[in-house]
């Protein structure tokens, strides 16, 4: 028999390092090539890692809770030898984590959209103890120095500070300013609001993915003074084309022809107009973005919100759009989404109207600038303008929402974009062909 070692695969651009949260498989059991071995968590998304051979999983070498960089081995995979005798076959590191990323299939819940890049460097405390680069970051962002930072219990090997023991000490931390001197003054902490609690109320723990939403959801609100903007559009050809297409599209192509693709193309056309809705900020530096990078809001069973990304999306036709739409959210839907799907947007729109709802007031995914909600479509009395007069008739109606990032974009930019927007839906061919 032959062993070969398994590496912690590269599971996005940024992404240098993992933690092992469980082990899918123990010492000892058989394992079928691409099949799930273990959990991995990234400051982007939690991952099932597949094998990349199979065999008998001979030995684990890294244990749940451990930090490890892309590359390294992580375990050791005994497989069939070509002469049936006991041989270490030669590794290539390198190799093997490029096998391993190429059969990542399953991305679980975060909101990874809203996630900055860390440095991947061994940073080690005046305590001696070993944080990773996302540990750091937490503590950055929450303003908690060197000297408290050493004094958090970790849950994790050797008394490694994880992510989790992060969140739960932010839990319970007190509003109390530190006495250490550091460079940047600390993020002053809200006071607690008074809770009670009685026998007929349920206590419910947050998963991993709402903590991270409620986290990136308030840190929107403290980077970006956001400010928005609404327009009520006619989608009455917008409706009547669909209504013509969607038996025909789904006998052709076997797929949904939703309104979200018709939206996703009128935004990136508005995106052409106004290239500064599609940029970010670095400091005092705006960073303009050279693609349009789509993020979508897809509800997820569990009640959560995910934001896969369509790549870009001015490149493709209505056709290719509508195929990316249908795509991203069936695997969205079944946590099958890769961690690269879920990074690098430029600007997300959130159906609303979906639920139900008129309109919202949509938060900015950082590091964005705008966002966008769309509302119901709903049947209304409209004034008609025609060259014979005005007359009142009955059109779909449908109100936008944008919301944007005071600090960069004014109200005018805002709402013209806005306004461009509903211009290309008011304006759409319904004779097209798709």
């Amino acid at each position: 028999m032959a062993t070969v070692e398994m590496v912690m695969p590269k599971m996005g651009e940024s992404i240098m390092e993992g933690t092992i949260l469980t082990w899918l498989k123990k010492e000892g059991e058989e394992i079928e090539e691409e099949e799930s071995v273990l959990e991995v968590a990234t400051d982007k998304v939690d991952t099932e890692v597949p094998s990349s051979h199979g065999g008998v999983l001979k030995q684990i070498l890294a244990q749940e809770g451990d930090v490890v960089k892309v590359g390294h081995p992580i375990a050791v995979i005994e497989i069939a030898g070509t002469n049936g005798a006991a041989t270490e076959a030669p590794i290539d590191t390198q190799e093997a984590a490029e096998a391993a990323s190429a059969i990542l299939e399953e991305a679980v819940q975060n909101h990874s959209a809203l996630s900055e890049q860390t440095e991947a460097v061994n940073i080690t405390s005046s305590a001696n103890r070993f944080y990773s680069p996302l540990v750091k970051n937490i503590a950055k962002e929450e303003g908690i120095d060197q000297a408290e930072l050493d004094t958090i219990p970790g849950t994790g090997k050797d008394g490694r500070v994880t992510k989790n023991d992060m969140l739960a000490y932010l839990k319970s931390r007190q509003s109390v300013p530190s006495t250490t001197t550091t460079a940047a003054a600390p993020r002053p902490q809200p006071a607690p609001v008074p809770l009670t609690v009685s026998g007929e109320d349920e206590i419910i723990e947050m998963d991993r993915m709402r903590q991270m939403i409620a986290e990136r959801m308030v840190a929107s609100k403290h980077t970006s003074p956001h400010v928005t903007s609404f327009v009520e559009a006619d989608l009455t050809n917008v409706v009547s084309w669909r209504n013509k297409m969607k038996n025909v599209f789904k006998e052709r192509e076997g797929q949904a022809l939703t309104f979200t693709p018709i939206f996703i193309e009128a935004v990136v056309k508005a995106i052409k107009d106004y290239p500064m809705i599609n940029i970010s900020v670095d400091g005092d530096k705006i960073i303009k973005r050279g693609s349009i990078n789509i993020g979508m809001a897809v509800a997820l069973p569990t009640g959560n919100l995910i934001v896969p990304v369509i790549h870009n999306a001015d490149k493709l036709s209505l056709l290719g759009i509508v195929e990316k739409v249908n795509d991203l959210a069936k695997r969205a839907r079944e946590n099958k989404l890769k961690p690269d799907e879920l990074s690098g947007g430029t600007y997300t729109i959130s159906n609303v109207g979906s639920f139900g709802n008129v309109m919202g007031t949509p938060i900015i995914m950082q590091p964005q600038v705008a966002i966008m909600a769309v509302g119901a479509i709903r049947k209304k009395p409209a004034v008609i303008e025609t060259p014979q007069g005005d007359f009142i008739g009955i059109r779909h109606q449908m109100f936008m929402s944008h919301s944007y990032d005071h600090r960069v974009v004014d109200g005018a930019l805002g709402g013209m974009f806005v306004r461009r927007v509903a211009d290309y839906l008011e304006q759409f061919d319904k004779d097209r062909t798709i």
